[in-house]
């Protein structure tokens, strides 16, 4: 009995009390009410614009592929000479990746990425020759490669190239007589050799040759010296090869020379710095969505010299990034001027017919700098050559490596 009393008690006595409770539920149910009204509205709004955005983006891509679509037409119904299919997607699929303004990003036709591969893996498929454009804007030749199909045909750097395959290099272009020089292994080319004002015709057959990428010497006072063409996958063994090389022959420090390199794969970057490098992550690459990838990783195993890396204004790229990761792990004082500033990575993916497109996906730098794409390093001793034979960078850099081991002299 008590304790109904109690409980009735209670009952009977909390009218107040729960009237204003039921006042601050009904005030917090329509707060409660208000915010998820608001709430949608916000929503719709935002995806209402967001649906809009997406209709313009449809109906203005509509719009230009309609655009193609009426000029593919009005080509097709007007054009007076023959259309090959082929090359006309491949037109317009480098035109698309042209239109985004990389000048690294391309599209490769078929031919050109089996080129592209083929340069990649060291192999050269051609006549072994190094190509620049003559003054008079025919073809000159600087360098023939040992073991080419040219190399005991007696033409010699200095020679000018007039035709290829019976076509004037000035009316087709250089960029398209150097193309028209490209060709798959075992193929015949005919090309005009001018020198001392005398055309002479030769006939070669193109071959695959391998590339050498690194070459090395000991220079005076044990300093050994490499020098390293471009980054591709027969990079790394070369180069531990002359390396091991030197340091079992006495070399007390060493020179590395990347001047006109132009970078080439990381991933043979990567293995050239190791042997170099302390253990850990050295260089990571950063993508549009915002995440970052280790791509330049060190074992424990690390060379004690002392480091001297010649730059110059066509050090870019991998090139860039080997210069770069010495410096900043204080193995290497740079020499020379300022390098290009090719900071960005960039991918290839199969894609079409056999082709390829070549993307700028990243950018990269070391773990203990800012990205100097665009910007490019500059040396610790800015040294300039000048058009003499006197090579002022590579003596600097010696002279550097030689009192690092030895002080002043």
């Amino acid at each position: 009995m008590t304790a109904r009393i109690l409980l009735y008690g209670i009952h009977s006595g909390r009218d107040d009390n729960d009237m204003n409770k039921k006042i601050s539920l009904g005030l917090a149910l329509s707060l409660i009410a208000i915010a998820i009204a608001v709430t949608f509205i916000l929503t719709s709004f935002f995806s209402l614009q967001s649906f809009n955005k997406k209709v313009v983006d449809v109906n203005e891509k509509a719009q230009r592929y309609d655009s193609l679509e009426s000029l593919d037409a009005y080509v097709r119904e007007n054009y007076y000479g023959d259309i090959d299919e082929g090359d006309l997607s491949d037109g317009i699929l480098k035109g698309y990746v042209s239109g985004l303004d990389d000048k690294y990003s391309r599209y490769l036709t078929e031919e050109e990425y089996i080129a592209e591969k083929s340069d990649d893996e060291g192999q050269l498929v051609g006549l072994g020759l190094t190509l620049t454009e003559d003054e008079s804007g025919y073809i000159r030749i600087t360098e023939i490669l040992d073991d080419s199909p040219v190399f005991d045909s007696g033409l010699i750097a200095g020679d000018i190239i007039t035709f290829v395959d019976g076509v004037d290099v000035i009316a087709a272009g250089f960029d398209e007589s150097i193309e028209a020089m490209r060709g798959a292994e075992g193929s015949e080319i005919s090309i005009t050799v001018r020198r001392d004002g005398i055309d002479t015709d030769y006939t070669f057959t193109r071959q695959s040759i391998e590339v050498t990428t690194v070459t090395g010497e000991m220079l005076d006072g044990f300093v050994g010296y490499i020098k390293i063409s471009s980054f591709k996958k027969n990079t790394p063994q070369q180069f531990v090869d002359i390396l091991e090389h030197l340091t079992a022959n006495g070399a007390q420090s060493l020179v590395f020379d990347v001047r006109d390199n132009t970078g080439g794969l990381v991933s043979a970057l990567e293995e050239c710095l190791d042997p170099l490098l302390p253990e850990g992550v050295i260089a990571t690459a950063e993508y549009k969505d915002g995440h970052s990838e280790t791509i330049v990783y060190s074992d424990e195993s690390e060379l004690d010299l002392p480091m001297v890396v010649i730059v110059n204004k066509n050090t870019a790229s991998a090139a860039e990034l080997f210069a770069a990761a010495l410096r900043d792990y204080g193995k290497a004082d740079l020499v020379g001027v300022k390098t290009y500033g090719k900071g960005v990575m960039q991918s290839t993916t199969e894609f079409g017919s056999g082709g390829a497109i070549v993307l700028t996906v990243a950018e990269y730098k070391t773990s203990l700098s800012e990205c100097y794409d665009g910007v490019g390093l500059t040396p610790d001793h800015q040294i300039e050559n000048d058009d003499s034979d006197y090579d002022a960078q590579l003596e600097t850099a010696a002279d550097l490596a030689y009192i690092a081991v030895n002080g002043e002299q």
